[in-house]
């Protein structure tokens, strides 16, 4: 078989909003007549990755994808490059046939195969290696070390990284230990490693978090920095454990200490919703509160606008937990329970430091609540995060707390509430015409039917780009509640939410399912994806 009988749809597609990679791909497998491959569809055959030595693969950048009829079929990423073609020749005695595939498709198969080739199969194979015979391998604080056991762990991490994952979880079962990751905010089962490596796992995942091994009964919690060069990440990983009735379950929190915060554009507000928000942060006092529930985005909205408000001409100071992101011209403050140093404590030191926007990553009590909303009165402009699931419940929130409420509506500029829908994936996403039962369990007003009825909506439906899933990556949906005269008047006399909202809904609030359907219109995401994050 010749390699064109691999070519895939991909080529075919529409270039309008593929990935800069694919289209990068595309034009050159048309200028040079070659076919075009994705790895992603056609897989990889172990064996014809064995057939030419790993470091030419990494030094030229190609990876063999087929073996048949004696012909090896190799993807590469740049085929003007005639001296890497010639390499890869000489380095194998088959024929070679080459198609093109994009560079960042064929760079995550040659991560894939070089941790492949260095964990898993020694690992499994191997016989667990007791505690006290691996202890010098664990004392290694940057979990580089030679032992089965420490490939393995590590092998878990870089994949995790290299898929974006935020969380890992290590979840003992009666047979295995099951691995899952979640990305765009959902679990995956990723592996089930043999229930005899958990303790080796458990071991050497506290001595990196520096937290007690011979500790099984209580859970603890630690931190752990990692370099994954390999995945082009680093981490900053918060590890709990949990004793359970199968063992000791440990989850890692993965923090990209390498990641740019978003701009306002790229957060998914409207435009509209956008100027209004760019318009309240840029003022000198105030307010500004940001709400949704743990996962959906919070901190990465004041950090976009922060990008927005920091200058060298203003001094601006966070209080974090943890730091999540690095921003040149701030300075932040990670707070430390054990050494006293709470979000109360570091926030009145601060106030002493002269600045005039303070970012507050949490309020998770009333001594918080007050002194950020005194120093909203005070000439300073405070941002901060709440867990409350929409804007009006914030205000009320504030006042359950014990901050008094005319302050709170002499002090707060806005609310801006949040969730995070997972983005079909712009390769297999299929158009289709809803019927009115998919509307109604996805709980559409009903005074809208008649404008998704008439509609082609997108909808999920999987390929190995996307693991299957029918999404990658995420959009946020928000609400917008600006503060008004009107407003300020109500929330000073303690006016309920139902109250609150009606007002703020005729001062130009729109709900969270109105920004929601208006992006399940423009075919960003599904109905259903909707209807799972604001149920």
């Amino acid at each position: 078989m010749s390699v064109e009988a691999h070519q895939t749809d991909l080529e075919l597609t529409d270039p309008g909003g593929l990935p800069g990679d694919i289209q990068t791909a595309r034009e050159l497998a048309a200028k040079f007549r070659m076919p075009l491959v994705d790895l992603a569809v056609v897989g990889i055959n172990p064996e014809a990755t064995k057939l030419i030595p790993l470091k030419v693969l990494e030094r030229v950048g190609a990876i063999p994808f087929a073996f048949t009829d004696g012909v090896l079929s190799v993807a590469i990423t740049n085929p003007e490059n005639v001296h890497s073609i010639d390499e890869l020749r000489l380095a194998t005695r088959h024929p070679v046939e080459f198609a093109i595939a994009p560079e960042e498709d064929v760079q995550l198969e040659i991560r894939r195969l070089s941790r492949a080739n260095e964990a898993f199969s020694s690992v499994v194979d191997d016989a667990v290696v007791p505690v006290d015979d691996e202890a010098d391998d664990l004392e290694a604080d940057d979990g580089i070390t030679d032992g089965p056991m420490v490939r393995l762990v590590n092998s878990i991490i870089f994949q995790a990284a290299e898929e974006g994952a935020s969380d890992v979880h290590f979840e003992p079962q009666e047979d295995a230990v099951v691995v899952r990751f979640r990305v765009d905010g959902v679990l995956h089962v990723t592996q089930r490693v043999p229930r005899k490596l958990l303790s080796g796992i458990v071991t050497r995942l506290k001595v990196l978090a520096k937290l007690d091994i011979a500790e099984r009964r209580k859970p603890q919690d630690g931190r752990i920095s990692l370099d994954a060069a390999a995945a082009g990440r680093l981490l900053d990983v918060r590890v709990a454990t949990l004793p359970t009735v199968e063992g000791e379950s440990v989850t890692m929190r993965l923090l990209d200490k390498s990641r740019t915060p978003p701009t306002l554009e790229e957060l998914g507000l409207t435009p509209e919703m956008r100027d209004q928000f760019y318009e309240i942060v840029k003022r000198p006092t105030g307010a500004l509160l940001v709400t949704g529930p743990t996962g959906s985005g919070k901190s990465t909205s004041l950090y976009a606008a922060l990008a927005e408000i920091s200058r060298p001409e203003i001094n601006v100071i966070t209080v974090e937990d943890p730091v999540e992101y690095r921003l040149a011209g701030l300075e932040q403050v990670q707070i430390n329970p054990r050494a006293g140093l709470t979000f109360a404590s570091a926030l009145r030191s601060i106030l002493r430091s002269d600045p005039d926007v303070v970012m507050v990553g949490e309020i998770r009590d009333v001594e918080t609540a007050k002194i950020s909303i005194e120093a909203a009165l005070t000439g300073h402009f405070v941002l901060s995060t709440l867990h409350t699931n929409d804007a009006p419940s914030t205000i009320t929130r504030l006042n359950e707390m014990g901050v008094e409420p005319f302050l709170t509506a002499s002090a707060l500029s806005a609310v801006l509430a949040q969730r995070l829908a997972r983005k079909l994936c712009v390769s297999c996403a299929e158009e289709y015409r809803p019927s009115e039962s998919e509307l109604v369990a996805a709980r559409v007003p009903e005074h809208e039917f008649h404008v998704f009825l008439n509609t082609n909506l997108r909808r999920a439906t999987g390929c190995p780009r996307c693991s299957n899933t029918g999404y990658k990556g995420r959009v946020g949906v928000f609400q917008l509640l600006r503060m008004n005269d009107g407003l300020e008047s109500l929330v000073a006399q303690g006016a309920s939410r139902d109250v609150l909202e009606a007002a703020a809904t005729e001062n130009g609030m729109r709900p969270l399912w109105s920004d929601g359907l208006d992006k399940v219109k423009a075919g960003v995401t599904s109905v259903e994806e909707l209807a799972r994050v604001l149920v």
